[in-house]
């Protein structure tokens, strides 16, 4: 324990970091693997610890002694001994239940502590999903409730280690193509992590090439693979990039999208086609079944749907590969990843890809702007739910846009939004094309292609581009509005621009920001997953912008 450490440990599993500390660097990246960011103001952030994120930590191969001297290390004050005890036994929750083939009754449940076991087997909820008792260690399991069984147990807070194995699937010769490229060390830690692990996620910044750790682990299955994405311009950069990547040729990849319906021994699918239902039934969910595939590999999977979910519950016996640059959740439902998809098996924190030159520095910006005053009282006046938007497609923030766009003439700029109105109203101030949910997707493919080609400087995007769109060229991202206080979004945002520039600018990240609104509210609770990653914003009055130089608040 230091005497004056960065770290104020507290007996309610808050962790306090200062950030103007000299270690506070440091004890972010010990305490990462464990404690999720909560809040993020200038100069006190503060982490929680939750079981998931303990469970999370064991699974990637961390002990609690790990998590114990972490805290030990940075803490300024004595840590309290309970919390410590508390950590321990959470952790020690992790692998008291196992999952395991048994060379004669198949799939089993078992325990190496038999007083766990008989309390899960007094659950109602696992009653149906479990047979006939083996011994006083061990229960048959239903092969096809092996991932229900696995959701139960992380509910009644016993989460199982699923040791069972995986089928291989049909047999399809994939490989790396080697000539053009060679993994980075960090994707292939990232592959083998996976790898190793069976089945899990693995976190990335945006732009550090999760595609290609997705084109590894196909590699290393050489068998039949389906990948789920978010829309069909990002199954188009899949695909382009698999055929640029690896072995495989035009035949052996087909879309499965709305415009398409090809299966073949890689298929890439959207989420949305997925989710469709036609006369109350998920009409494409039998696509799980097309194939004896060998590997899923989940895009954004921060993003997975509630219905594919479910249907993954019944494919546990699939290798399951998630990709993502950050596991938050809004909904919450970060426990379903862990327990269908798999426990994190590596994440690299945004700042060491940074520093080893695999993504642009980026330059965050807050830009405060102010309600004139007869939208400010429409706003006080108004009902709860009509606020935001209000405060968010100020037409203020307009001539802010157009003077950030003018400040960097030789960048490619987009503008980011959520409502379509104000896209529409931006686009024309602009004479910028726009892009949104309702471009048709040769359009959309035409712009984003001009817009990488030069042609096209500025574009204005909707939360279509939030995912999974390749656009390198980006160096100034400007966002007006978003999904109320989504962390991922903002994550992902960011990332747009990420991608490292030939000449080794800084990229630009610039948020307008409503002052005294709930704008300004959601803006703070969007910022927390990127000052965890170590991003900090500046604070700029859009007067200053607008009418001198720029100054912090």
């Amino acid at each position: 324990m230091m005497t004056d450490g960065p770290l104020i440990v507290q007996s309610d599993k808050t962790l306090l970091l200062e950030i103007d500390h000299p270690l506070s660097d440091d004890c972010r990246h010990a305490i990462a693997p464990f404690a999720e960011l909560e809040r993020a103001p200038e100069h006190i952030h503060t982490y929680r610890v939750t079981p998931l994120g303990l469970w999370n930590a064991r699974a990637a191969g961390h002990d609690a002694e790990f998590v114990v001297d972490a805290l030990l290390k940075y803490s300024r004050y004595p840590v309290p001994h309970a919390l410590l005890v508390d950590i321990a036994e959470t952790m020690a929750r992790y692998g008291r239940l196992r999952l395991l083939m048994h060379p004669t009754h198949g799939l089993v449940l078992e325990s190496s502590d038999q007083t766990v076991l008989e309390e899960v087997l007094r659950s109602k909820k696992v009653q149906p999903l479990v047979g006939k008792r083996i011994d006083d260690d061990t229960v048959a399991v239903h092969p096809s409730e092996r991932g229900h069984l696995k959701q139960v147990l992380l509910k009644l807070g016993w989460p199982a280690e699923d040791l069972a194995g995986y089928v291989d699937g049909e047999a399809h010769p994939i490989a790396l193509a080697d000539d053009s490229f060679e993994l980075r060390p960090y994707q292939r830690e990232a592959a083998e992590g996976f790898w190793h692990g069976g089945s899990g996620v693995v976190v990335l910044p945006c732009g550090a090439g999760k595609t290609i750790v997705g084109a590894a682990a196909m590699a290393t299955a050489k068998a039949t693979t389906l990948i789920l994405v978010t829309n069909t311009v990002s199954a188009r950069q899949w695909k382009a990039e698999l055929l640029k990547r690896t072995t495989l040729t035009e035949e052996e990849i087909g879309e499965y999208s709305g415009a398409r319906k090809e299966i073949r021994p890689v298929t890439i699918a959207t989420y949305q086609v997925m989710t469709t239902k036609r006369q109350g039934t998920y009409a494409h969910l039998e696509l799980f079944d097309a194939r004896d595939w060998g590997l899923i590999i989940y895009d954004e999977v921060h993003l997975l749907p509630a219905p594919v979910f479910r249907f993954t519950a019944d494919i546990q016996a699939r290798r399951r590969l998630g990709l993502t640059a950050t596991l938050v959740r809004e909904d919450g439902m970060e426990g379903e990843v862990f327990s269908l998809i798999g426990p994190k098996r590596y994440d690299a924190p945004w700042k060491d890809i940074e520093a080893q030159g695999y993504i642009a520095p980026a330059d965050c910006v807050e830009v405060r702007v102010t309600l004139p005053d007869h939208e400010r009282m429409a706003y006080s006046m108004a009902e709860p739910e009509e606020r935001y938007r209000m405060a968010a497609t100020t037409s203020f923030k307009n001539r802010v846009v157009e003077k950030l766009v003018a400040r960097h003439p030789d960048d490619h700029v987009l503008v980011i939004g959520q409502y379509l109105d104000q896209l529409d109203e931006l686009s024309e101030h602009l004479q910028a094309p726009v892009i949104t949910g309702q471009t048709p997707v040769k359009e959309r493919e035409r712009l984003f292609q001009s817009f990488r080609e030069g042609e096209t400087r500025v574009l204005v995007v909707s939360k279509v581009a939030n995912f999974s769109v390749d656009l390198p060229e980006a160096g100034v991202a400007i966002q007006v509005s978003g999904t109320f206080g989504s962390r991922q979004e903002e994550a992902q945002r960011l990332g747009r621009v990420l991608r490292p520039k030939g000449d080794k600018r800084s990229a630009h990240f610039y948020t307008i920001v409503t002052r005294d609104t709930v704008d300004a509210d959601f803006a703070a609770h969007r910022q927390r997953f990127l000052a965890e990653q170590g991003y900090a914003y500046r604070i700029v009055d859009a007067d200053d912008l607008l009418y001198g130089q720029p100054t912090e608040d």
